[in-house]
């Protein structure tokens, strides 16, 4: 800033100058939303922000697990309104096996439609939560990686092709 090089380092800004011109009238606000170099790539955590582009794995492994678990908790949120609607159980069973994944069965294509629904909601929570379009698809396909490793832990390996084509197309 030209106009602020021979004035004592907390002076205010005139209000005048092209800067200020250009972003409105100066608030209390603007100052702590000002997009310095460090506020804008460091969060109050210490991670550094996806706009860095070094290899940061406490950040990728915080995204990863924030990710699964909203996955988990919007999926679970859709379970809850199924049970209020349509009277379905209540049970992790069906999160994690292919017991309830029927797509020709009333009671499965709820459980598919809350699937796709989760893995609508959750493209929108991965595009605020990884901030890069780079990067989205491969979070999405280590979603379902954990996810498919859950299940095989949880019920064994799944072999239903209706719960393969749900799992594929909530991935894409």
């Amino acid at each position: 800033r030209k106009n602020r090089i021979n004035s004592p380092p907390n002076s205010p800004e005139p209000a005048d100058t092209p800067n200020n011109l250009s972003r409105g009238p100066r608030t209390p606000w603007r100052s702590l939303l000002s997009l310095s170099p460090t506020f804008a790539t460091t969060s109050n955590l210490g991670f550094s922000s996806s706009s860095s582009n070094h290899f940061n794995p406490k950040l990728i492994l915080a995204q990863i697990i924030a990710i699964q678990s909203l996955h988990y908790l919007v999926l679970s949120f859709l379970f809850q309104i199924n049970y209020v609607l349509y009277g379905t159980s209540i049970t992790i069973d069906r999160i994690f096996t292919v017991k309830y994944v029927k797509m020709w069965h009333a009671d499965g294509f709820i459980d598919i439609c809350s699937f796709l629904i989760s893995s609508v909601v959750g493209s929108l929570l991965l595009a605020v939560i990884v901030e890069k379009s780079k990067k989205c698809l491969d979070f999405a396909i280590t979603l379902f990686s954990v996810h498919l490793f859950l299940c095989t832990i949880y019920d064994g390996f799944p072999k239903s092709l209706d719960w393969w084509i749900i799992q594929v197309l909530g991935t894409i």
